[in-house]
């Protein structure tokens, strides 16, 4: 007996029938995909509006804020790939609707915390739960699309992207302002709660090859991630030349470094190191890592600096920012479709100079009484960089990898580009970081101002990067010989089975 709600080829009664092959859907796909996509980006920095009154309500410390955004994003970067390995081994839709509701449960947690360990320990588990959800969007969608018509839905999911991750400051301080700081998280259970049957029903399952999971590889590279992040942080607090710093830095890199060794000789390594021999590959990757080591930096500081600095309410800091936060959905669109023609080269550096350019400008006219008009243009000129960035690096990753692929490459570059983040918070935090820095309005921005330079310098490194990325790449066979290209092969071919009605 056939099984309900397969379809089938209309066949002669005397051949056996055979079930027909039927793609995913793209409108659902995306539409799904895209909203997954823009609750976890945007709680990536949801808090910074929030931060002022965290710092009041929860008696915390710089370290303390600093570790609200990057619980969340070392979680997020430090599971990524295993999120990514996960649908691929046991479905992308289903591990796709299990990443949508522990997120929404993790973000109950959240709300329902008392303290700032309570709320660093929720950050961390939602940071986990994004890195299901996050890496697979990108999977879905590139899986969706043929390759002509696949920029223009990555360049539709680079600006959702970006929008939400430049948006969660203004949402932030809404809420903050008319409601509490708990309701920026319980925003999420009904969502995710609503999207988990929309995904499980409209979705098409999807596996992508099938290794063992790299659970050595996991633990070293969750470790020593951690140990430089801690390094980087508590510097700030105890001083660069103590020991808890030196060895928590030391035993980071040896971790890091044990990572990457052992990514050469696992069976099912997280990162098939082979990948960054594919120079787009590398290049992009070195443009997300900067990228976002400037814009999280700069908004870390950039949100307290409206409120402290500029006596904003948290609503009022949101409007301020929207300059910056309302170019993304405009412009990354464009971009992305542009860069199928063009190549994304000239889009990636661009997009890093403007970036550069807008916060540069920021730290050099920054002052307690500067008015509105001259911040929004530097902030605008800022904000179109970072919009040209986020869609045609995506596009750059995706296309210089073979498709069977995809999977991997998407969770590692989500992996470096939240990775990109915890640094530059740290990197920016340590330069602000001084006594009686929230003293006065005055005391803040002689802070803020070096800070936010050394955010611009981070863009205008990931320029490097961007030109030496090739001009045009398409997807190339990654070289292997013998049984193991053929197995290779073998577990590349992507498994559809319709179980959508």
């Amino acid at each position: 007996m056939p099984q309900e709600n397969v379809p089938y080829e209309t066949t002669p009664r005397t051949t056996p029938r055979v079930p027909a092959a039927v793609g995913p859907h793209k409108g659902w796909t995306l539409v799904l995909a895209s909203l997954g996509l823009f609750m976890v980006a945007l709680d990536t920095l949801v808090v910074a509006t929030a931060l002022p009154v965290l710092r009041v309500d929860l008696d915390a410390k710089l370290t303390d804020l600093e570790w609200t955004v990057n619980a969340y994003n070392l979680s997020f970067a430090c599971l990524l790939l295993t999120g990514a390995a996960l649908g691929d081994r046991f479905g992308r839709r289903r591990m796709y609707a299990i990443g949508l509701f522990a997120f929404a449960v993790a973000s109950a947690g959240a709300a329902l915390s008392t303290s700032v360990g309570a709320l660093l320990a929720a950050r961390a588990v939602q940071g986990g739960a994004a890195a299901i959800v996050m890496p697979l969007t990108l999977t879905l969608i590139s899986q969706a699309f043929p390759a002509e018509k696949r920029g223009m839905a990555i360049g539709l999911w680079g600006g959702i992207a970006g929008t939400a991750v430049a948006m969660g400051p203004v949402v932030g301080g809404a809420i903050t302002n008319g409601l509490d700081w708990q309701w920026i998280f319980w925003l999420n259970v009904p969502i995710g709660l609503v999207l988990v049957p929309l995904a499980l029903r409209r979705l098409t399952e999807s596996f992508g090859p099938r290794p063992r999971l790299d659970l050595l590889g996991l633990a070293l590279a969750g470790a020593g991630f951690l140990g430089l992040t801690w390094g980087l942080v508590r510097a700030n607090t105890v001083g660069w030349a103590s020991a808890e710093v030196i060895s928590s830095l030391l035993a980071g890199a040896a971790l890091v470094a044990c990572f990457v060794a052992w990514q050469r000789r696992a069976p099912s390594p997280m990162v098939p190191l082979r990948l960054f021999r594919l120079r787009g590959f590398t290049t992009a990757n070195g443009v997300s890592f900067f990228m976002y080591a400037s814009l999280f930096g700069a908004l870390f500081l950039m949100s307290q600096f409206l409120q402290i600095g500029l006596g904003n309410s948290p609503l009022a800091a949101g409007l301020w920012i929207l300059p910056w936060t309302a170019t993304p959905m405009l412009i990354a669109p464009v971009a992305g479709t542009l860069a199928d023609r063009w190549g994304n080269r000239p889009f990636m550096a661009a997009g890093l100079a403007l970036q550069a350019i807008g916060l540069g400008w920021v730290a050099a006219i920054a002052d307690p009484g500067m008015g509105y008009a001259e911040l929004s243009a530097a902030l605008t000129v800022a904000g179109v960089g970072t919009s040209v960035c986020f869609p045609t690096v995506a596009n750059a990753v995706m296309g210089s990898v073979p498709q069977q692929e995809a999977g991997v490459a998407s969770g590692t570059n989500s992996a470096v580009r939240e990775l990109g983040g915890v640094f530059g918070i740290a990197v920016l935090a340590a330069v602000f970081t001084g006594p009686a820095v929230y003293g006065s309005p005055d005391a803040f921005v002689d802070a803020f101002k070096p800070a936010l330079w050394v955010g611009a310098g981070l863009a205008a490194v990931g320029i490097v990067s961007a030109l030496l990325a090739p001009r045009h790449e398409g997807p190339h066979p990654i070289e292997a010989t013998g049984s193991t290209a053929r197995a290779a092969d073998a577990r590349a071919v992507p498994q559809m089975v319709r179980t959508d009605s």
